[in-house]
């Protein structure tokens, strides 16, 4: 809600009720001579009264509101924002997203694997603004998209430009992890994790998952792994980043569960088996909370000038009440 650094300014405003009173009383009313014409062989006049009395109306309206929008300017109106600076380091969190096709599989409440993991890191992100959070994209190959940052725009920007199979086909998780280690290693946040969505299992590379995990363990870090889908006869649907052509119908979702269990296990996080939006909020959650650093910080005020805003509406409804005024029906004042 904006607030007026002039209140003092909405005095004005008074003006309109007045103007009604003194036409009431004849006072300032419009003033008005009758024409007569003689010796007219034209087409007769024509008068039609309701169009024009609509449109007298709505000029009348229109100024109103161009003089209530120049009142709200002089008021000065501002928005206030107040936002939290943090003064110490957060944690680092590495979250390491499988794109390969089968992610499009539409198994979680009618959304895709992906859309769905997209949608629990957007609230994660929401509910910790003092942690930095980077961004591995996975497929045959893996791609470091976001470093740890805290500039949350960016992040998801990037994550949500992400589609199925943009990355090839398979699953590089050992790289995909790898990757986010090396960006790690220097960090001196107090606690780095690493949050793997995958929904199977390891198929390319030439790093292995296990070995990612335990290069993880020994540089401070933590390594969580979230196996997404169902198992059985799962519809999927999605466009071929490479050819353009839609592919559908129904794919076998059957990973292995224990691989995926043994990366969590080396990397002393936890595996969480996700087949629905709650179970995916509870362990994004839960991960949150476990990583979660006490921080210091400080609230910075800011305030933002819109009275512009009011200006331009000023300027459109002055220039619409005249046009309709002058053009359309022909005043002179």
């Amino acid at each position: 809600m904006p607030v007026f650094e002039n209140p003092l300014a909405f005095i004005f405003l008074l003006a309109i009720p007045l103007l009604f009173v003194l036409r009431h009383f004849k006072i300032f009313s419009e003033i008005s001579f009758p024409v007569n014409f003689a010796d007219w062989n034209g087409k007769s006049f024509e008068w039609n009264e309701k169009s024009s009395l609509f449109l007298r109306k709505t000029a009348a309206a229109l100024r109103i509101l161009a003089f209530v929008s120049l009142i709200f300017a002089l008021a000065d109106p501002v928005i206030r924002h107040q936002e939290k600076i943090y003064t110490s380091r957060g944690a680092d969190v590495f979250f390491v997203l499988d794109t390969s096709p089968s992610m499009a599989s539409k198994d979680i409440a009618m959304m895709t694997r992906l859309d769905a993991a997209r949608s629990g890191i957007h609230t994660v992100l929401m509910n910790n603004r003092g942690t930095a959070f980077g961004l591995v994209a996975m497929g045959s190959e893996a791609a470091v998209l976001v470093p740890p940052t805290l500039n949350q725009k960016v992040f998801l920007e990037r994550m949500d430009s992400l589609v199925p199979g943009g990355l090839g086909d398979g699953s590089a998780i050992g790289i995909g992890l790898s990757k986010a280690v090396y960006h790690l290693i220097s960090s001196n946040a107090p606690k780095k994790c690493l949050v793997l969505i995958t929904d199977g299992e390891n198929n390319a590379g030439s790093i292995h998952p296990d070995t990612a995990s335990k290069l993880a363990v020994e540089n401070g870090m933590t390594v969580y792994v979230l196996g997404i889908g169902t198992k059985g006869s799962v519809p999927i649907e999605y466009t071929d980043p490479k050819t353009g052509i839609v592919r559908s119908g129904f794919y076998e979702s059957d990973f292995d569960r224990s691989a995926l269990e043994e990366i969590a296990w080396l990397g002393g996080g936890r595996y969480f088996g996700i087949e629905s939006v709650r179970e995916l909020g509870e362990a994004l959650s839960l991960i949150s909370r476990k990583e979660n650093v006490s921080q210091n910080f400080y609230y910075k005020n800011t305030q933002e000038q819109i009275y512009d805003r009011f200006l331009y509406a000023f300027c459109v409804f002055a220039v619409l009440a005249w046009f309709i005024s002058r053009i359309i029906l022909k005043e002179v004042r």
